[in-house]
């Protein structure tokens, strides 16, 4: 299914034919941009809100003040994407990219809230961000040292990272990790139905699977009576932003210094997911344009304190979405980012999301963060591992990146700045794959020599025709 194009970057040739047209310019029918923007949105909401319910209940803010902070982040979030997906001078990639608020910086920040405030908070998270808008260009250099072996390991990464995030939304109602068998059901019904969804539809209504998918999940979930209804239509139905409710913002050294260490681990996230999402849209992503996504992951950074949020990052979460439902249109994610605007502004709207149980979502996810780690060993595919030394380099590169999935608490004896930067299995591989490729593949010819071929039998000597193999 082909949708009419759009955007302003392709050029005619003298036939009048468009020629380098972007997949991500695409432009579906207003009435399929709503759908499939409603699909991002409910695939990654859950990540929006976490990060902050976790903050509030760390720094014990009351309900008010727990609640205006995620109407803060639901509406930051969608006025960043939407500088991400549509630009702003030199802010943002125009790719089908989602900016959310990041799980990063959650336990610096906790530890400077607790010590010192949520204005210290605020304060050093807008200095960071500014930190982060200069490094940009810096850190988008670093792009040729990405090829395909490197790339590959990290969105392969990204999918086995998220894995545990759908199984702790199947596993949030049980004890200990086991879950109850009703919410086993749930997400096993949910995911059944996805894939028979993705089998029986064909074209706008295949793309729309896993949103009538979660819809039907949540049906299920009403009928067993397990959609608890009772928030929906507490507190105000408008709500404008109040500009600094904490305070105005306080600058402390040492907070400013663990934000802008912060804010680096957050750029090279920013850096695979963007990386991630260019190879499933299979667009063409160079330093400007990677430079100009990372500032808008860092000015999110700036912009959120001013409504009482927190810093942002590139979602990594719809990249599966985007491989499965095969839309990339960048408006399309701007059309979901306009619904977070919508959540922050009307609080009923983002209470109703909120009632999709979390086994439905878990099921969701097995299907969405699987497609990411599948996208992953896509591009893998595309690496030459004959006479190369790539096959160690996503060997350690994974075993590395796995190793905070299977240990969270491996690399807790470190200090603590290390510590924060290496827990995170994507930022560890990124790493590794990096410095390995430059290691085995950039020093020196990287090749492995192979032996000579062994000379031809002259004809005297070669066999008689019929015998052998």
């Amino acid at each position: 299914m082909k949708f009419p194009k759009g955007g302003t970057d392709t050029r005619s040739d003298d036939r009048g034919r468009a020629v380098d047209e972007r997949p991500e310019d695409e432009r579906p029918p207003l009435r399929q941009m709503v759908v499939y923007g409603l699909q991002h949105i409910l695939s990654l909401y859950t990540g929006v809100i976490t990060p902050p319910l976790i903050v509030a209940a760390a720094l014990g803010l009351n309900p008010t003040d727990t609640a205006l902070i995620i109407s803060a982040a639901l509406l930051v979030s969608g006025l960043m994407t939407l500088v991400q997906t549509l630009g702003v001078w030199r802010f943002g990639i125009r790719m089908p990219l989602v900016i959310g608020t990041s799980f990063t910086p959650v336990t610096a920040m906790i530890a400077i809230g607790d010590s010192h405030g949520l204005p210290v908070v605020f304060g050093a998270s807008i200095v960071a961000g500014l930190f982060g808008i200069l490094i940009a260009p810096v850190i988008a250099g670093l792009i040729r040292f990405f090829p395909p072996v490197v790339t590959g390991s990290v969105i392969t990464i990204i999918g086995i990272t998220l894995m545990p995030v759908a199984v702790g939304w199947i596993t949030e109602g049980g004890q200990d990790g086991v879950p109850t068998g009703v919410d086993m059901l749930l997400a096993g019904a949910t995911l059944a139905i996805i894939l028979v969804l993705t089998k029986v539809l064909r074209g706008a209504w295949n793309r729309s699977a896993i949103l009538i998918g979660m819809l039907l999940g949540t049906l299920l979930a009403a009928s067993l009576g397990r959609l608890d209804l009772g928030s929906v239509g507490e507190g105000p139905a408008f709500s404008l932003p109040a500009f600094f409710h904490f305070g105005p913002p306080e600058f402390q050294v040492a907070a400013i210094v663990t934000m802008s260490i912060v804010m680096v681990v957050i750029l090279a996230e920013g850096m695979a997911d963007i990386l991630g999402v260019g190879q499933v849209v299979g667009s063409r992503i160079d330093g400007r344009r990677l430079a100009d996504g990372l500032r808008a992951d860092a000015a999110m950074a700036v912009v959120g304190p001013l409504f009482n949020s927190f810093p942002g990052s590139t979602f990594s979460q719809n990249i599966g979405l985007i491989a499965l439902s095969r839309v990339k249109s960048r408006y399309v994610v701007a059309t979901g980012a306009a619904f977070l605007v919508a959540m922050g502004l009307f609080p009923f709207l983002g209470q109703i999301v909120a009632v999709i149980p979390s086994a439905v979502l878990g099921g969701t996810g097995l299907v969405l963060f699987g497609s990411v780690a599948a996208a992953g060993i896509q591009t893998l595919g595309k690496a030459d591992y004959e006479g190369t030394n790539n096959l160690i380099i996503v060997a350690v590169s994974l075993g590395l990146g796995i190793l905070s999935i299977a240990s969270p608490t491996f690399f807790s004896a470190f200090p603590d700045w290390a510590s924060m930067i290496l827990s995170s299995g994507v930022v560890t591989a990124t790493i590794s794959a990096l410095l390995l490729n430059v290691f085995f593949e950039v020093l020196g010819s990287g090749r492995r020599k192979s032996p000579e071929p062994a000379p031809e039998p002259a004809p005297d000597e070669a066999e008689p025709s019929g015998v052998g193999g």
